[in-house]
């Protein structure tokens, strides 16, 4: 095998990785960054919520602290929303602005998914404050990990690690964010990809680097 091109551009790229807990997200963000890396590809990897000090922080408030036990959707989603907002403008814009590749780990698909749909929020509004969020910057491609609800609670479960509020929702909700995803894909086929993620890893990747080398040779 031939080593893979170089892939910087003066203007770079911007990837999400979406999909439901336990899709295996960690492990293709892993082996595209490694790849493009390879490549000579400038390359940075952030993650959401998080990705700066505001967003880590209220990571922690999402997902760990005993203080966001009973937080209502309202709440978690517009505290998605300020950690989505923080990484646009801080980290996001300027590196896409100095030819890097961004890989997202979960943006504003997670957001319509998990609150919207899956926690029953007006879609009309998650969308609108998305939108306040983002400013217009949206991932030129959004894969998406597809996998049935049984495998992924499986796997999460099998870890034995403790679970964080997101993990420890019960599975018809996993079941309701993995149709979310697969109505999004629908809506907005020329953004989102759907792969088959209970396939092997090695599998995937190649199907990912496919995607990507086809999407940056289209813009």
């Amino acid at each position: 095998m031939t080593p893979d091109a170089p892939l910087n551009s003066p203007r770079g790229f911007f990837l999400s990785f979406e999909g439901s807990e336990g899709c295996g997200k960690s492990t293709q963000i892993r082996l595209l960054r490694e790849r493009l890396e390879s490549a000579g590809q400038k390359v940075e990897v952030l993650r959401e919520p998080g990705g700066t000090a505001v967003g880590e922080e209220i990571r922690h408030l999402l997902q760990h602290a005993k203080a966001g036990e009973g937080m209502t959707p309202e709440a978690e989603l517009l505290l998605f929303a300020a950690s989505r907002a923080q990484i646009v403008r801080e980290k996001i814009r300027p590196l896409l602005s100095a030819g890097t590749l961004v890989i997202l780990d979960r943006f504003l698909d997670s957001t319509t998914v998990y609150q919207g749909i899956a926690r029953g929020l007006p879609l009309e509004s998650v969308r609108a404050i998305n939108a306040f969020a983002t400013g217009g910057t949206l991932p030129e491609l959004t894969v998406v990990l597809d996998m049935p609800p049984a495998v992924a609670w499986e796997r999460i479960h099998a870890t034995g690690r403790e679970l964080d509020r997101m993990e420890s929702q019960p599975r018809a909700f996993f079941e309701k964010v993995r149709q979310g995803y697969l109505d999004l894909a629908a809506q907005e086929p020329q953004r989102l990809s759907i792969l088959d993620a209970a396939r092997s890893a090695d599998v995937i990747h190649e199907e990912i680097w496919s995607l990507l080398q086809t999407r940056r040779h289209a813009l």
